[in-house]
């Protein structure tokens, strides 16, 4: 009995924790990419384009930054247009990848 509610969490952990990874999912592989949000009075161009990602592996390990501000920030941008993201997983918790994509000027 002990077995099976173990074997039962820890297949709740691996089909519930993939969340976060997008607004797509794929247990074997995904990679999208999607809108985040825009500059609502439109008054800022798309010159500059910087990406900063966030990477995990094997649910353990986590290290990166994908934060808008600070990659606009390392970048030289101080208005921004644009924030998109993307996402790239392999077999879930093999390894993910989640990028946040800022432009502006």
């Amino acid at each position: 009995m002990k077995m099976k509610i173990v074997f039962i969490s820890l297949l709740s952990v691996f089909l519930f924790a993939n969340c976060a990874i997008g607004p797509t999912h794929g247990f074997i592989f995904n990679s999208t990419k999607f809108a985040g949000t825009i500059n609502p009075e439109n008054n800022v161009k798309a010159v500059k384009e910087a990406k900063g990602c966030q990477m995990t592996i094997l649910y353990l390990v986590s290290f990166g930054d994908a934060g808008a501000g600070l990659i606009a920030n390392k970048n030289g941008i101080s208005k921004i247009a644009t924030i998109d993201h993307s996402s790239f997983s392999l077999l879930t918790g093999l390894f993910r990848n989640y990028c946040t994509i800022v432009s502006g000027e």
